[in-house]
C-alpha cells in the first residue's frame, strides 16, 4: 500500500522518526542488567513517563466538561489535578502574557500546537501522557520521545548558544553530583507548556534537573526564565516513573495524519470525516 505524502510536516515526522529507528536500543526492550552507574554518573537508561495532570493544566485544575465534545460522555472531560509548580501558588505572567494565556484558553483545543501534530518543546515534551526513552552512555545523551516519534540531544561537552531558534531549542548538559542539569535555549516560542493555553516567548530560558530517586522513579525539577513572559523565574517538579516491564519498548506514535484535517481542512474538504461535513 502506497503512501502519499501530502505535507511538509508529515515529511519532517518521517524523516525524524527513520534518523531514531536507526539509533541502536531506542526502540528495543530495556537491559534486563542495568548496572548503577556509567562512567561514573548515574544511570538514566529507561523508558519514562509522568504520572501526573500536568499536560492539561501546570497549575491546580477541577474536572471540567468539554461541550464540543459531549458525544464522547465522559472520555470527554478535563481530569482534575493538582498543582506541579513548586515555588509560586500561580504561574506569575506579565499582564499582556496572562491576557494571551486566556485568548489561548477560549479557543482550545484546536489552537494547541501541539494537537496540529507540531513538537511540544521543553519543559512538556517530558510530561506528556506518552513514555519517552533515555540513553546515556559516555558522551552526549539521547531524549527519545513517543510523540511524533521527536529526539533531544543532550550537549555533554560541546556547549555552545543555539544558532536559531526551533520548537525543541539547543540542550546542553553537565553532572552536579548525581543530579543531570540541562539548560535549553533557543526555543522559538510557539510552543505552549500544556493543553491550557499557558505560554512563553523565544527568550524563555529552562533549567532542568534530572536526579535518581532509586532504580524506577526520577525527581524532575524545570526552572522557568522569561522576563518577556513572567514576571520573575519559576519552578515545577514531579516525579518520572520508570518503565520496568522487560519488554517495554517506545512505539510509533507518528501523529501527522491525525493532524491534516485540523490543518488543512479548508484547502482540502475531502480531510474531514464524510459523517462530519456539511
Amino acid at each position: 500500500m502506497q503512501y502519499r505524502l501530502k505535507s511538509p510536516i508529515r515529511a519532517m515526522g518521517m524523516a525524524v522518526a527513520a534518523v531514531i529507528l536507526m539509533l541502536p536500543g531506542v526502540v528495543q526492550a530495556q537491559d534486563s542488567e542495568r548496572p548503577e552507574e556509567i562512567n561514573g554518573h548515574p544511570n538514566l537508561n529507561g523508558i519514562w513517563q509522568a504520572m501526573n495532570t500536568a499536560n492539561w493544566n501546570l497549575e491546580a485544575h477541577s474536572a471540567e466538561a468539554l461541550n464540543q465534545f459531549w458525544e464522547l460522555g465522559a472520555f470527554g472531560a478535563i481530569p482534575a489535578g493538582r498543582s506541579v509548580i513548586t515555588s509560586h501558588d500561580e504561574i506569575p505572567y506579565l499582564p499582556e502574557a496572562e491576557k494571551q494565556r486566556e485568548k489561548n484558553r477560549a479557543n482550545w483545543p484546536g489552537a494547541d500546537p501541539a494537537a496540529k501534530c507540531y513538537l511540544p518543546g521543553i519543559p512538556r515534551a517530558n510530561y506528556m501522557p506518552f513514555p519517552f526513552q533515555i540513553i546515556q552512555g559516555t558522551g552526549d545523551i539521547l531524549f527519545a520521545y513517543q510523540f511524533h516519534a521527536t529526539n533531544r540531544k543532550i550537549h555533554m561537552t560541546d556547549h555552545k548558544a543555539p544558532p536559531v531558534d526551533t520548537w525543541m531549542g539547543r540542550s546542553n548538559g553537565h553532572w552536579e553530583g548525581d543530579t543531570l542539569v540541562v539548560e535549553t535555549t533557543g526555543l522559538n516560542g510557539n510552543t505552549w507548556l500544556d493543553r491550557s493555553g499557558n505560554h512563553h516567548s523565544s527568550e524563555m530560558t529552562v533549567t532542568e534537573r534530572f536526579t535518581l530517586i532509586d532504580d524506577s522513579h526520577m525527581q524532575y525539577e524545570a526552572t522557568i526564565e522569561d522576563p518577556k513572559t513572567f514576571s520573575e523565574p519559576w519552578t515545577i517538579e514531579m516525579i518520572l516513573y520508570r518503565n520496568i516491564d522487560p519488554d517495554a519498548q517506545l512505539l510509533e506514535y507518528r501523529c501527522v495524519p491525525f493532524a491534516e484535517p485540523l490543518l488543512y481542512h479548508d484547502i482540502d474538504p475531502d480531510l474531514i470525516p464524510p459523517e462530519d461535513r456539511e
